[in-house]
């Protein structure tokens, strides 16, 4: 699902949090993970060290220095893709 975000609009918590877990699904490392969901230095280390503490995102095996979703992690991510679903759909 496509989201427009202006400069005006800040993007929420499981809005970030979607993007950092959808970069993840393939190992990457901090500085990509960053870049790709478009953050600042300060809020990206916010919400990454966060999302590793409560076990959504671990150091891949074999890998230094690169991460990537957990199961748990991947559960997150579909939890918040649904509630968006939700909210956004115009069904009901």
């Amino acid at each position: 699902m496509e989201r427009s975000v202006s400069v005006m609009n800040r993007r929420s918590w499981p809005e970030i949090t979607v993007e950092i877990l959808e970069v993840t699904l393939r190992p990457a490392n901090k500085m990509a993970i960053m870049y790709r969901a478009n953050l600042n230095f300060e809020r990206f280390n916010n919400y990454f060290y966060d999302l590793v503490k409560k076990g959504f995102i671990a150091e891949f095996n074999g890998s230094e220095g690169k991460y990537k979703i957990t199961d748990r992690g991947r559960t997150l991510l579909d939890v918040l893709r649904k509630a968006e679903d939700l909210l956004f759909s115009e069904d009901y």
